[in-house]
């Protein structure tokens, strides 16, 4: 094979414009290796990188998706074997270097991680940036002091890959979880993922006074914006905050009181250049004790890179939940 498909993302005189082309393959340089990509997941960043309503790419054009999963082709590194199977996630994938989305991937060794026992390239990509991103969210939970006696969990946008995977993850792990979405249809599937209560998104306790009645033992927030701001005046003493994104809007207006009255801490979760030991750690925990045992149930739909544009709209209109997979040339299961 001389040439792969893939889905590639342009913007020059003609405009943005997105679809599959046919592209030469690449060799592997020096510290590089091949992929033969079998699957690649679907996340909120990809459908504003593909669609152009966000400025994600830095260089153009470039193979969209900062997910891949799949086996080494060919090595150009002694610390990577030909015939492993693999993982690759954020780092410049769909940002300025050529991403998942497509048969192939060439892109440095240090950027690999081994599929741990417990996983395969399919269910790697059912958790993939959302499932490692709500991971390193617990993690940092956690470390700062986290503990099911502080009160339940409160997670926000949790019909999305984040969300969904939070939920799931956060149960597992003997807390109480509360489930935020505005999708009232998918109250019965939130509680089969572990959330306790769903709420809807004005349903939420508290006013607007500096403190509130404290409700929260902590939360994942994939909101931003008020949300995130009226969870800042409801999380207990002691009590964590993961902020993660930004659908309610990027500004944040709170005031000093729930940190230095209650000892809230609002905790940044970037999942994009995370160092190898704490990723591969990370990824190990997510494939045996942190595996989040509905992760069949987290997958709702699967797409070739032709149907990618349908589901980048219906993604941005907020019709989608839970993860949606991407099967390239030669994926099984």
């Amino acid at each position: 094979m001389t040439h792969y498909q893939g889905f590639r993302i342009h913007h020059d005189a003609a405009g943005h414009h997105a679809g599959v082309e046919r592209l030469p393959l690449p060799v592997p340089a020096a510290g590089e290796v091949l992929i033969r990509v079998s699957w690649s997941g679907v996340n909120y960043k990809d459908a504003l990188a593909g669609t152009g309503k966000g400025k994600i790419l830095k260089t153009f054009p470039l193979v969209g998706g900062i997910d891949a999963a799949g086996h080494v082709e060919r090595s150009a590194s002694p610390a990577v074997r030909e015939g492993d199977a693999v993982l690759v996630t954020g780092f410049g994938l769909s940002c300025d270097h050529d991403g998942g989305f497509a048969e192939y991937l060439c892109c440095p060794a240090d950027w690999v991680v081994p599929i741990p026992s417990g996983l395969d390239p399919r269910r790697a990509m059912i958790l993939g940036t959302a499932g490692f991103t709500a991971a390193l969210a617990l993690h940092r939970m956690l470390v700062n002091g986290q503990q099911p006696g502080l009160g339940p969990i409160l997670v926000s946008g949790a019909s999305g890959g984040v969300g969904a995977i939070a939920v799931n993850l956060f149960s597992h792990l003997g807390f109480e979880v509360a489930a935020v979405s505005g999708k009232t249809e998918l109250q019965d599937w939130l509680r089969g993922l572990g959330a306790n209560q769903v709420l809807g998104r004005n349903e939420l306790p508290g006013d607007r006074r500096p403190l509130e009645q404290a409700v929260w033992g902590g939360a994942v927030d994939n909101v931003g914006g008020e949300m995130l701001a009226q969870i800042t005046r409801t999380v207990a003493t002691w009590g964590n905050i993961a902020s993660i994104g930004l659908a309610g809007g990027h500004e944040l207006h709170t005031t000093v009181m729930p940190f230095i009255l209650r000892g809230v801490s609002l905790l940044g979760i970037h999942s994009v250049e995370v160092p190898q030991p704490l990723r591969g750690e990370l990824w190990t925990r997510l494939a045996s004790d942190w595996r989040p045992p509905q992760i069949e149930a987290i997958h709702s739909a699967t797409v070739g890179l032709d149907g990618l544009p349908g589901i980048f709209e219906q993604m941005l209109k907020g019709e989608t939940h839970g993860r949606v997979l991407v099967r390239l040339g030669g994926a099984s299961g």
